[in-house]
């Protein structure tokens, strides 16, 4: 199999773990292990209980069930626990699709949502983001890029990188074209939990549709990306069998203290995300009041929900801009480029506790650059 290379890890590889100031990271503020075991006054005597032999393969049966809990009419038996939410998407895109299928994309998007199904041989078509309309996508398009070889559609939402929230009708829309033609549809549903008004949180794909599959983790939504803990929830036995059997050629089973650990975040998820809500909140409206003093230099619309949002840069290249700004500040954004979107854009995250300082800093800088 040839795979392009993931052009985003790889510009985190040189720069996440050098660079002072990260403005670009999508994880939100991570918690310490303290943290976790703060919320059980108990689970530090029984995290050392944690038998460090293999899980099952399935998922800790404890961790499905709360899990499980999580949604309206989902059992434990429809969830499968996998390493974060990068192996689920490999598992799908090769137990599931089959060289010669079309799948349809929401884009731009995280690059794994399409290389590898390309990789493979299947047809991918994007289904474009208006910038123009806060990156909503074209509802009447969606129909009109079916083919008769459309296996299935993926959607992500909130959305990486444009922190777009579908509404509740243009969702249920997605779900009756899907059901039409049989086709299943994958709904990354790794920032679920960031909306900046809960109110406006969807329901999980699986529990809507018969032939869904809802991906979550507790990375994005938790800043819990070092438990490395992920799952889907579907209702189709053919496709859970299939991801199952095909999880045993990879990670095999799960980390037993992640496992434990994460329970402990599944069960105590509100109060997560409320913390993590306030700062999003927080942070959001320091960079709509940067990006109003900068017009000259971005082209911005505010997200409803996520930890991103991926503003137009009005220079001449955004990857230029991206390059220096990390050699000379030490700064981190992420150029547009590594989510294969022409024109020129760059993803911010505002999730993390250090963003007013780095924003601070990136302000500097430039004043300094016009000066």
């Amino acid at each position: 199999m040839q795979i392009r290379p993931f052009e985003l890890e790889r510009y985190f590889a040189r720069h996440e773990f050098s660079a002072k100031y990260l403005l670009g990271s999508s994880d939100p503020e991570a918690m310490s292990v303290a943290d976790l075991l703060a919320f059980e006054p108990r689970s530090e005597e029984e995290l050392k209980k944690v038998w460090l032999g293999y899980t099952e393969s399935l998922g800790d049966p404890a961790l499905r069930r709360d899990i499980a809990s999580l949604y309206e009419s989902i059992s434990p038996e429809n969830v499968l626990v996998f390493t974060g939410a990068e192996e689920p998407i490999f598992a799908f895109m090769h137990a599931v699709l089959e060289p010669g299928d079309h799948l349809i994309v929401h884009f731009p998007g995280y690059q794994s949502h399409y290389s590898v199904a390309q990789s493979r041989g299947i047809e991918v078509s994007h289904w474009h983001g208006n910038p123009n309309r806060n990156w909503a996508p074209d509802m009447a398009e969606l129909p009109e890029l079916l083919r008769n070889n459309t296996r299935a559609i993926l959607i992500c939402t909130p959305h990486n990188p444009t922190g777009y929230l579908f509404d509740r009708s243009s969702w249920q829309q997605i779900i009756e074209i899907a059901r039409k033609r049989g086709l299943y549809l994958f709904c990354d549903e790794v920032y679920r939990g960031s909306e900046h008004d809960a109110a406006d949180r969807l329901p999980h794909l699986a529990d809507h549709y018969e032939k869904g599959i809802s991906l979550n983790c507790l990375s994005k939504n938790c800043g819990l990306a070092g438990l490395r803990t992920g799952w889907i929830a579907t209702k189709d036995r053919d496709i859970y069998n299939r991801l199952a059997t095909f999880k045993d050629y990879l990670t095999i089973c799960n980390c037993a203290p992640g496992e434990y650990l994460a329970g402990i975040a599944v069960r105590h998820m509100p109060q997560i995300f409320e913390q993590q809500r306030v700062r999003l909140v927080s942070n959001l409206n320091l960079l709509a009041g940067f990006f109003a003093r900068h017009t000259d230099l971005f082209s911005w619309q505010r997200p409803r929900a996520g930890t991103v949002t991926f503003p137009r840069y009005l220079g001449s290249s955004a990857l230029e801009f991206c390059d220096r700004l990390v050699a000379e500040a030490g700064i981190m954004l992420i150029p547009g480029t590594f989510f294969d979107m022409p024109g020129e854009y760059l993803r911010f995250g505002y999730g993390r506790a250090s963003f007013a300082e780095s924003l601070a800093r990136l302000e500097d800088y430039l004043s300094r650059r016009v000066g």
